[in-house]
């Protein structure tokens, strides 16, 4: 493998799901500027997810409503001509 490839910095990440507000801690190196105190007591960089797989249709086998007008209207006006 190529040397200094991969990023060394890796941390301890709590991934938040904001459709139902399931979280879970992993290694990540996304930052964050916000934190949160999680169940052992320390506090980690948060990082807001729109959907993960315990929201996810795929994951879950139910068909659930994912807001997808709110990601098209992010859209429009990102790329709307000015």
């Amino acid at each position: 493998m190529k040397q200094g490839l991969h990023p060394q910095s890796y941390r301890l990440v709590v991934f938040k799901d904001m459709s139902n507000g399931d979280t879970f801690l992993s290694r990540s190196t996304a930052n964050s500027k916000e934190t949160v105190q999680w169940e052992d007591g320390n506090e980690y960089p948060v990082v807001k997810l729109e959907i993960s797989s315990t929201s996810h249709p795929f994951f879950t086998g139910k068909n659930m409503l994912v807001d997808t007008a709110g990601r098209i209207d992010k859209f429009k006006k990102k790329y709307a001509k000015k």
